[in-house]
């Protein structure tokens, strides 16, 4: 019935995502800006990436966009994308020669 994506972007205000979507793919792109170090800090590791990102997840069936809904809590992104009922076929009389 519905496709959920779930997606850990740690770090980062609600305010600086963007999520777009169409019938056959969500786009979540943002921002994770850099924390100002520690006065008189020294870093052995740092594996915290910072600046733009921009990621692109295809879906193997069409959704609904109009009907999805997302929820940011605790830097998870909670994506929820109704599919797209199957559309009624007609059968079309073909007149000519």
């Amino acid at each position: 019935e519905q496709f959920i994506v779930i997606a850990e972007i740690a770090g980062v205000e609600k305010e600086d995502l963007d999520l777009e979507i169409n019938s056959r793919a969500i786009r979540i792109s943002g921002k994770r800006l850099l924390n100002p170090p520690t006065e008189n800090g020294r870093y052995r590791l740092a594996e915290i990436q910072y600046g733009t990102f921009d990621r692109v997840l295809y879906l193997p069936e069409p959704i609904n966009p109009e009907n999805a809904e997302a929820a940011f809590k605790k830097g998870l992104l909670h994506i929820h994308l109704p599919k797209l009922k199957s559309e009624t076929r007609y059968n079309i009389p073909i007149t000519g020669e």
